[in-house]
């Protein structure tokens, strides 16, 4: 067995920053799909499902594998998420559907038409900008501002307010130094749910066309929703309408500097981008799993699992399944049928799957029109987690395109 495919600690970032893991998850597919990974004092044992067919029927099934108790890791391992019936991605059931039915309000063709173009416009002029510059970090200068930007034009966010909340948000799930204390990450989570409960509270005082203000004046069988439930999913649509498209786009450009010829194929118009955008998107796999709890006895690819046990999945390892992908390994921007799992799957597809699409695709448009070529000049530091993967800076140089009569 090679040091790639030895026993590996899932809980510990480390893991993530010092190991090649895919000899180990290629190991994990072909012999042990659904695989036990040892307690160890002060936390319980879990399975590790790691094939792309055994993950599809967990996500689809909420009622035998709940995200009640969690449904990362770190909040499974620690025995529950204090989120659980409140927050949409930790619950299930009637609640879930009610609740994903208010949120996706605000996700209606007409104001997601409008946003798309406001996210086009944007992207062309931070890239162009950047190009006609020459240098820059590509993560803090373009990634970091265009996501985020567009959940917080979605959620009301004040433009003075929202440098702050991106600070946050980077520290909540991960963080630019090894063996950062957990109680950085708390304590950024509970500044952002502060936050938000003071914007809320402007909100009901001041109504606006805002997600916030839409949240506020909502109902579930009749009842206002609470403030807790209010606040929560504001920092469920922050984090998550911020993490998969940045840390994606991050990974486009270093993926691009890396392969010159899928950069060609971009540039010269021969890959349409939204196919590319889904090759990004597995690429990327910014998200490395997410976990359920079983609620009653159950199987998974024949092994019995039982009433308590917590399951993970790992879109990781899913996404480079040879079995669904061919040449998995490879980086190929015309690759179709792309079923990734960058997005999930079932009840809990992600509600911001297709502003992502648009903020990527946008990303890699303005790309093919204003650059000639890009090159990372630097290193590209990596966030710490075992939740997330990607970059946190990412140095680039541009050569600009010849002037072409190409708009913003």
């Amino acid at each position: 067995m090679t040091p790639e495919e030895t026993v590996t600690d899932l809980t510990d970032p480390r893991t993530f920053d010092e190991q090649d893991l895919a000899g180990y998850w290629r190991r994990l597919r072909a012999e042990e799909p659904v695989h036990w990974h040892p307690p160890a004092p002060g936390r319980p044992g879990f399975w590790v499902v790691s094939r792309h067919a055994d993950i599809l029927p967990v996500y689809r099934d909420n009622e035998t594998f709940t995200s009640e108790r969690g449904n990362v890791l770190t909040t499974l391992l620690s025995g529950g998420d204090s989120a659980a019936g409140h927050m949409l991605p930790v619950t299930d059931g009637h609640r879930h559907r009610e609740l994903r039915k208010i949120i996706l309000r605000a996700f209606a063709p007409r104001t997601l038409d409008r946003v798309a173009a406001t996210v086009r416009a944007n992207t062309r002029a931070l890239v162009a900008a950047a190009v006609e510059l020459g240098t820059c970090d590509f993560a803090t200068d373009i990634a970091d501002r265009i996501p985020m930007g567009t959940i917080c034009d979605l959620l009301g966010v004040p433009t003075a307010d929202r440098p702050f909340l991106l600070d946050l948000t980077h520290h909540a799930l991960s963080s630019d130094t090894k063996g950062a204390d957990e109680r950085e990450a708390v304590g950024a989570r509970n500044e952002i749910l502060l936050y938000f409960g003071e914007l809320l509270e402007q909100r009901r005082a001041a109504p606006g066309e805002d997600v916030i203000s839409m949240l506020a004046h909502s109902e579930i069988d009749g009842r206002p929703l609470p403030e807790d439930d209010i606040v929560l999913n504001c920092y469920s649509l922050i984090i998550g309408g911020d993490e998969t498209s940045r840390l994606s786009m991050i990974e486009a450009a270093a993926a691009l500097a890396r392969h010159g010829e899928q950069w060609q194929r971009l540039r010269d118009g021969r890959v349409d981008p939204a196919t590319a955008v889904e090759e990004v998107l597995r690429w990327a796999s910014p998200t490395l799993h997410f976990g359920r709890t079983c609620t009653r006895p159950a199987r998974i690819a024949g092994t019995p699992i039982a009433e308590g046990d917590i399951v993970t999945l790992w879109h990781c390892s899913a996404n480079r399944d040879e079995t669904v992908f061919a040449d998995p390994h490879a980086f190929r921007l015309d690759r179709t049928p792309n079923k990734h799992l960058a997005f999930g799957h079932g009840p809990h597809f992600c509600l911001g799957a297709y502003l992502a699409r648009v903020e990527i695709g946008a990303l890699l448009t303005a790309l093919r029109d204003f650059a000639d070529d890009l090159e990372v000049t630097g290193e590209a530091r990596r966030i710490h987690s075992a939740f997330l993967t990607g970059y946190s800076s990412l140095p680039v140089r541009f050569q600009r395109k010849a002037a072409t009569g190409t708009r913003l």
